[in-house]
């Protein structure tokens, strides 16, 4: 019998509907069950075993380009490590297994288990440094909000486009002291500013759904690695992103220079981080404002998932009950 080629964007589908669901619900799960015990190693190391489990058993040659670190720093979910049986196709992959250990070891809202997964070579390899964000969900005009715009203009320009007052406009920020300028600028220009203590990527993705979540804006300084795996969300539902990563010693432009970035002042566009067909789950281990944790009941465990794709745009809410426990 003669094979049949798959095409990418029919593989990536395939990935998107029965696979790539199953690789956060089970770091979700095997996070959740470490919740409140104030073990963020452990609760992260439990999901990224579950989550390299899962990689391996999909049809894909992965490297992943956003993991957990170094290989001198991870043992597993490393840049650079190859997942996925053999045989597959060539994707690129980044994850963030737990992101919010702290939230998860203190059961506070917001944890998820997060990845991305793209076409060969179109995601941004960015190194483990701070990065500059703004970010907005889908719906407005293009380059409304500007990275090196005032916050006051930003808030302005985003709160006309939505046909509201500043007064309307909620930024997210992390709640850090470098942040403690910029916070008192998006005030003073009259919004309202929403405080997190952990969770980069969920924060970004809040701006997707303001109607849900409350949030229009998401503004600050968070992680490199964690605005790649934004970027890939909002690529999906056509919200907007605008970047830049904090390069400011020597090594750290060193180290961005051999991961292929040029110019250490680069503004980066979404385009630019995600360039093709990209793929973004999450699943919930604590309760937040767009996502269930992780619940246990009576011979039934229960999650919630988002998925989305950039190429149809389509974002699937994906609730689940699972009966075999021995799977997790």
């Amino acid at each position: 019998m003669a094979s049949i080629t798959v095409p990418h964007s029919l593989m990536l589908e395939r990935i998107l509907s029965l696979e790539i669901v199953r690789v956060t619900e089970r770091a979700a799960v095997k996070a959740a069950r470490l919740r409140g015990r104030g073990e963020e190693k452990a609760a992260d190391q439990a999901a990224v075993d579950a989550m390299r489990r899962e990689l391996n058993n999909l049809p894909i040659d992965g490297t992943v380009v956003i993991g957990e670190g170094e290989l001198d720093e991870a043992p597993m979910l490393f840049i650079g490590e190859k997942v996925g049986a053999k045989g597959g196709f060539k994707v690129d992959i980044a994850v963030d297994p737990l992101e919010g250990t702290t939230l998860c070891a203190k059961n506070m809202p917001g944890a998820i288990a997060t990845i991305a997964m793209a076409e060969d070579g179109t995601l941004l390899h960015a190194p483990d440094v701070y990065m500059d964000k703004i970010a907005i969900g889908p719906g407005y005009p293009k380059d409304v909000v500007d990275l090196d715009a005032p916050p006051g203009e930003n808030i302005a320009n985003l709160a006309k486009a939505k046909g509201v007052k500043p007064q309307d406009i909620t930024a997210m920020l992390l709640d850090r002291p470098r942040h403690a300028d910029l916070i008192a600028a998006v005030r003073k220009a009259g919004a309202s500013v929403s405080l997190i203590s952990d969770g980069d990527v969920a924060g970004v993705i809040h701006t997707a759904e303001p109607d849900k979540t409350g949030i229009d804006i998401y503004l600050g300084i968070g992680g490199a690695p964690e605005g790649v795996l934004s970027a890939a969300a909002l690529r999906c539902i056509g919200g907007q992103m605008q970047c830049r990563l904090v390069l400011d010693t020597e090594e750290r432009r060193e180290r961005a220079g051999k991961m292929g970035i040029k110019d250490p002042r680069k503004k980066f566009q979404i385009e630019d981080m995600v360039r093709g067909d990209c793929l973004f789950a999450a699943t919930g281990v604590t309760d937040g404002r767009m996502l269930d944790g992780v619940k246990f009941g009576d011979g039934i465990i229960e999650t919630q998932t988002v998925v989305m794709r950039s190429v149809s745009g389509t974002v699937r809410w994906i609730r689940a009950e699972h009966r075999r426990l021995e799977k997790f």
